[in-house]
């Protein structure tokens, strides 16, 4: 904010403090005065003073007098008006009294009474904020009286332009949706349709290992090179079965050809054709061994062209594209045809598994939406449940549910503790407030409504919040303006000029 800015700020609250301690200093008025309202305070055959014996509002005409004071028995509020003539106590069935309040809304309300004990009590309560213009009329002894005064608390006035320069906001309160939201704890997880164990499906020794854990792989990608025996012998059968088919195929059109033209019997025509499916059956059981060892049909065709050196290297092959999570191999080391050496893992995606406790299973459901935080490094997503356990666990008492993760730059990673929001449950309620427009004020909780220049603190009863607004059960209407921003200038503001005021 610029210099003259903050000057003119500073300016502006010294005067207004000047001002407020000379309105408290003046004693009583000689003329009524005007309140914001219009209404006159006072009369010159009538008196008010502050303090009476009970500490409340003492109003005076002739001998007769009333003492209002504002009763709280910190539950609930009433008015208990105290009747003297001369000074002395009056019995208070004798006198009749009513009590009229406007408040900054311009709303009017009438409260009656009746005797109780030594005083005058208030039919109905008093709500907060006890701010407001009153008109006090009682009869006694056939004579009406009358007196007109203000109370006001937690009211500031200030200019547009302070306004303006204070960055003090408003809005209207109005409907609005509060969600009802759990926490529960969960884990990061591989989304276990994206992980590959991998294993060598033949025995052998570790030629070369060409990854290491974490690093990158494609898919089909040569991840490293066995050794294997088993393999060579497969291979040889392989190539034996192709020569001696060929050969078999080689005699049967030979004698095909010579049966056709009549030259051969047809037993040896049957012989040939009976030779050629045999080993053409051979053939086909070598290369599906070979299929099931892990070697591709463009690999099995490439073997007539291959060394005899390279019928015992077997590759070892990533699934598909991923990482590399797991490595359990070294060259030189012996492999059985079981045993797990890779662990391939697809990070693109991860599960958030959670852990829901049974008296939180009715509150969680497939297609739920939740935000997912991360406390170490402060990550925040949102997601859907996509899977709930039906049964609970013997052990753990608890059940699962799953969220599926996009993880395009791999920044969550599994193994990580993450916090779960869920929404409960989701209701539109009639009136509700920013949550920064909520301050703490003689120990409530209260919201500064607007009239044109002038704010008051209201007290208000707050109900359910989802961190961002908060229902108003009782305190605000629907409509009324509040101040949305910077309403701590303000709270700041009434603890320098003093919160009541009385004339």
């Amino acid at each position: 904010m610029p210099r003259k800015e903050i000057i003119g700020i500073l300016a502006v609250i010294l005067l207004g403090t000047a001002l407020s301690a000379l309105v408290l200093s003046s004693g009583r008025q000689t003329s009524a005065s005007i309140d914001s309202h219009g209404h006159g305070d006072g009369h010159d055959h009538k008196h008010a003073s502050d303090k009476g014996r009970h500490g409340g509002k003492v109003l005076t005409e002739g001998n007769f007098e009333l003492e209002v004071v504002v009763y709280d028995d910190g539950k609930n509020s009433h008015f208990r008006i105290y009747p003297y003539e001369k000074h002395k106590p009056l019995n208070p069935g004798e006198v009749s009294s009513t009590v009229e309040t406007e408040r900054l809304d311009a709303s009017v309300r009438t409260y009656t009474f009746r005797p109780m004990d030594n005083f005058l009590v208030s039919n109905e309560e008093i709500e907060d904020p006890k701010s407001f213009f009153l008109k006090v009329t009682a009869k006694w002894k056939g004579a009406s009286y009358e007196w007109e005064y203000s109370q006001y608390e937690g009211r500031l006035s200030m200019s547009q332009e302070l306004i303006h320069r204070m960055g003090v906001e408003s809005a209207a309160a109005s409907e609005q949706a509060i969600k009802t939201t759990m926490t529960l704890p969960g884990e990061l997880a591989f989304n276990a349709d994206m992980v590959s164990r991998i294993v060598p499906r033949v025995s052998g020794y570790i030629l070369q290992s060409l990854k290491n854990l974490g690093d990158t792989v494609h898919r089909d990608e040569v991840i490293a090179w066995i050794d294997s025996r088993e393999l060579g012998e497969a291979k040889s059968q392989y190539l034996v079965a192709l020569e001696r088919e060929k050969l078999a195929r080689y005699n049967f059109d030979r004698s095909q050809q010579l049966w056709e033209k009549q030259t051969v019997p047809e037993k040896e025509f049957l012989t040939a054709r009976k030779t050629f499916l045999e080993e053409k059956i051979g053939l086909t059981s070598a290369t599906r061994k070979l299929i099931a060892m892990g070697l591709t049909e463009e690999e099995i065709i490439k073997l007539e062209e291959g060394s005899l050196k390279d019928l015992t290297h077997y590759p070892i092959r990533a699934p598909f594209d991923g990482v590399i999570v797991k490595k359990r191999l070294a060259s030189g080391e012996w492999l059985k045809d079981d045993a797990e050496i890779f662990v391939v893992a697809d990070l693109s995606t991860v599960w958030a598994e959670i852990t829901v406790y049974p008296v939180d299973l009715d509150s969680v459901r497939v297609g739920q939406q939740v935000i997912i935080k991360s406390s170490s490094s402060g990550m925040t997503t949102v997601g859907k449940v996509s899977y709930i356990d039906s049964v609970v666990g013997d052990e753990s008492r608890t059940a699962r549910a799953r969220v599926v993760l996009p993880n395009p730059d791999g920044r969550w990673r599994p193994g990580l503790f993450v916090k779960v929001e869920l929404v409960k449950e989701e209701d539109s309620v009639p009136v509700a407030v920013r949550n920064e427009a909520i301050q703490n004020h003689q120990n409530k909780q209260v919201v500064f409504v607007r009239y044109d220049d002038t704010f008051e603190a209201r007290p208000i009863k707050p109900g359910r919040s989802d961190g961002q607004h908060t229902e108003v059960i009782a305190g605000l209407s629907q409509g009324e303006n509040y101040v949305t921003r910077n309403s701590y200038i303000l709270k700041s503001e009434l603890g320098k000029t003093g919160m009541s005021h009385q004339h």
